[in-house]
């Protein structure tokens, strides 16, 4: 029997523990989160040895972290004009508009919040974007058997055949926004993304208020340069 195989083994098992009690939102305590974590170190080990980027800036002192922020932005307004173009034709008023249907249709009925907080909004906004597709006849709502104070969204066969007829469309804008990614760099942009999501949600999901929301996340969580 190789001990030492085991010991690393062992070593490393207890490494990954450290870190998902510092911040367990990244990983989870499974085998599927310890796997994550072995990938991202494989992956965090490559780049290290890699040609740094270039990003605006760089040579005045701007922050890897500023330049991502700003990156995020501007790839958020390019999708949404891309949107834009597929719906332009269309009953939707707004990309969230089908998005919320996209959700439904995949995920089934959900209560308003449930599907509020799916899409990353605030309540108010949510909610306008509910009450639009409601007058439309996109989506219906029934009480829930379960909370008779709650109600339950669902798609309707209008909304489904709205969201069919404009699919086309936006499955191409869905394309543009990737780009000139080759399948690879699609993968690895997911990953990465994914791993900033699983750290924003749980954060999101607190409803913190927003004269608050940084010192205690700042509090609560560590910063470092991986």
């Amino acid at each position: 029997m190789n001990y030492t195989l085991i010991k690393d083994f062992i070593d490393l098992l207890q490494e990954f523990e450290t870190e998902v009690q510092a911040c367990p939102d990244l990983y989870p305590g499974t085998i599927q989160g310890f796997k994550a974590w072995i990938s991202d170190k494989d992956n965090n080990k490559q780049q290290d040895h890699s040609e740094e980027p270039y990003w605006e800036g760089k040579e005045n002192g701007r922050t890897p972290e500023s330049a991502i922020s700003t990156l995020l932005v501007h790839l958020n307004r390019y999708a949404k004009t891309y949107s834009k173009s597929a719906i332009s034709d269309s009953e939707f008023s707004t990309q969230e508009d089908f998005i919320y249907l996209i959700n439904l249709k995949a995920f089934g009925e959900m209560s308003k919040m449930a599907l509020i907080k799916k899409n990353i909004h605030d309540k108010p906004v949510g909610m306008l974007i509910i009450a639009r597709l409601l007058r439309q006849g996109l989506i219906e709502q029934t009480d829930s058997d379960l909370d008779k104070r709650s109600k339950l969204i669902r798609i309707t066969e209008r909304g489904l055949l709205i969201l069919e007829n404009q699919m086309e469309k936006i499955r191409q804008a869905t394309h543009i926004v990737a780009g000139n990614l080759n399948y690879h760099e699609k993968m690895e942009l997911i990953r990465i993304l994914n791993k900033l999501d699983r750290f924003h949600y749980p954060i999101f999901s607190r409803n913190i208020n927003s004269d608050q929301l940084i010192n205690t996340v700042y509090d609560e969580y560590t910063f470092k340069d991986s």
